[in-house]
């Protein structure tokens, strides 16, 4: 295919990366400790663990998962947790034990991790206590053998995690009754297996380093398996996309999305590649806390949702924090971004927002906006090194440029399929183009942008509404904080547009929202349906908005005049 795009790479990027430099994640991990020993690779609540300290650490409990519970290589260890300085030592020892790590959201209801602990085989599960309790209710219907216990303060200095501990529990009442018969605590754990010597495990790319979970919220979650192949592949492609503009060792990354979710723990995983330190912040919900641990560190780089970005840009006590200017990279994924987002973004802290692209089954990186943009593009940007993006019809036919498809992908990041359901996986792909469910366009330049989800579409008189445009010009409307835009049933035209809007100014009317989308939008795409609400909108755990839940909501209607 023509690769038009590849005239659009900043000097110096070279349209293939060699993806066999390393055979898997650990090699990476290991390499970066020893080039890094004395640096700091993570902090959080103020701990911090050093290349050094994590990779004795790591040693410690990969030699408890071998030679204590005696896992073999290729068994699955599951992790439930928010990011906290345990959650790098449990993944990277479990990696260098040969095991699969089974990412779970601690979230999940009881049906959901149940679900997920059965269909992956997980054999041992490392779980912060504050959700024991969701486990406790669903253990003895899984495969699980060893559950590995841990407590938010477990690894902060001395004093502060004792009093850290003691307030989750008895102050704050954030930890649930809970008992599980021959529970191991995460520092037990480790003090054993710091007694053991690990026996090295032979790992190439074609071992699984995860079970990704996806597609919970449409239907029964599926384990994306994503190979070493996949995760080296797009360390390499996304290193060489920053490569010119980040300095190794230098780096201070704020990541304040779980690393349970792939965006937060690929894109950990690329300046972790980097020798950064890497700051991980366990509640981003609660904004003053967040806030004032950024004015803690002269950060570089910020991964974040629109959401955030917003919130953060609302949030009394940012605009000093990023008011140092140290700011390099803000990177923006898993949802769209906004442009009056963006715009204010860039003029608060003088960076813009890099806006990329990717899913759970792509490792996730398949597209992002070159670094050395001066303003927001409001694309999703470029296909990065190895990589290839085609616009397909529903027969895998590929379309025209500028004409709106389904976006199709190809590259070594691609998962491997779905595990244990090859109809799923089969469905998936069409002509070897694994078909993303999200709809959009190449422009003459080769810059992609999303029109929408497939299933999110509105179909008005036959005519196409992507939400995303319709919620992009309400959200430019002063008197708004938050917006969704969803299809509600009509006689006349099938469909109309509905959109949820959350107020900013508590005077806004609906009459002044539809005055100014008449100047922005087409007729057929100006919202119908107003409704007006007090609450945040429900969103995911990195905060895209739940539109399907909305969509089961929408009661409470008002009709537009």
């Amino acid at each position: 295919m023509d690769r038009i795009w590849l005239g659009q790479y900043p000097a110096g990027i070279a349209a293939e990366v060699d993806i066999d430099e390393h055979a898997s994640l650990t090699e990476i991990f290991e390499k970066t400790c020893a080039r890094h020993r004395d640096r700091t690779a993570f902090s959080n609540m103020g701990g911090k663990l050093t290349f050094a300290q994590l990779d004795s650490e790591a040693r410690s409990f990969a030699a408890y998962l071998q030679q204590v519970l005696q896992m073999k290589k290729g068994e699955r260890l599951a992790i439930m947790m928010p990011n906290l300085l345990q959650y790098p030592i449990a993944m990277f020892g479990a990696l260098r034990a040969g095991l699969t790590v089974v990412n779970c959201n601690p979230l999940y209801t009881a049906r959901e991790l149940e679900h997920q602990l059965k269909d992956s085989g997980a054999t041992a599960i490392v779980v912060l206590e504050n959700f024991a309790h969701t486990l406790q209710e669903v253990l003895a219907r899984t495969p699980v053998k060893t559950v590995i216990t841990t407590q938010v303060g477990d690894l902060l200095p001395a004093l502060k995690g004792l009093i850290t501990n003691l307030v989750v529990k008895h102050v704050k009442h954030m930890v649930p009754d809970w008992h599980i018969e021959g529970a191991v605590a995460f520092k037990a754990a480790l003090a054993a297996g710091s007694r053991h010597t690990l026996t090295p495990v032979p790992q190439s790319h074609e071992d699984v380093a995860f079970l990704q979970y996806t597609g919970g919220t449409t239907g029964v979650a599926k384990g994306a398996t994503l190979t070493h192949r996949n995760m080296v592949a797009n360390l390499q492609q996304a290193s060489a996309w920053i490569a010119k503009n980040m300095v190794e060792g230098s780096e201070i990354v704020v990541i304040p999305l779980p690393l349970y979710h792939i965006l937060s723990l690929t894109v950990s995983l690329i300046f972790f590649k980097l020798g950064s330190h890497l700051v991980l912040i366990t509640n981003p919900r609660d904004l003053p806390a967040f806030i004032h641990e950024l004015g803690k560190v002269r950060f570089t780089v910020i991964l974040g949702v629109n959401t955030l970005f917003h919130a953060l840009l609302n949030s009394p006590g940012f605009a000093e924090a990023a008011g140092r200017r140290t700011l390099k990279l803000a990177f923006a994924g898993g949802m769209a971004v906004q442009q009056a987002v963006a715009r204010k973004w860039e003029a608060l802290t003088g960076a813009p927002l890099i806006e990329g692209y990717g899913l759970t089954e792509t490792s996730p990186v398949v597209t992002g906006n070159p670094l050395d943009i001066k303003e927001w593009t409001g694309t999703i940007g470029l296909p990065i090194p190895s990589t290839e993006v085609s616009i397909l019809d529903d027969a895998g036919k590929a379309l025209p440029v500028g004409e709106v498809g389904e976006i199709c992908v190809r590259g070594p990041q691609v998962m491997r399929g779905y595990w244990n359901r090859p109809q799923e996986t089969e469905k998936a792909f069409i002509g070897g183009w694994f078909r993303t469910g999200d709809m959009g366009f190449m422009d003459p330049r080769g810059y992609f942008k999303i029109t929408d989800r497939k299933k999110d579409m509105i179909l008005v008189s036959g005519f196409n509404v992507y939400p995303n445009e319709v919620e992009d010009i309400v959200m430019t409307h002063p008197g708004v904080m938050e917006v969704a835009a969803i299809g509600a049933p009509d006689e006349r035209s099938g469909e109309v547009v509905k959109i949820v809007v959350v107020r900013k100014d508590p005077d806004l009317t609906v009459e002044a929202l539809l005055i100014h989308c008449r100047k922005h939008l087409t007729g057929y795409k100006v919202p119908k349906i107003v409704e007006f609400r007090s609450e945040p909108l429900p969103k995911t755990n990195i905060g895209k908005v739940l539109r399907r839940l909305l969509r089961e909501q929408s009661a409470s209607t008002r009709p537009a005049p």
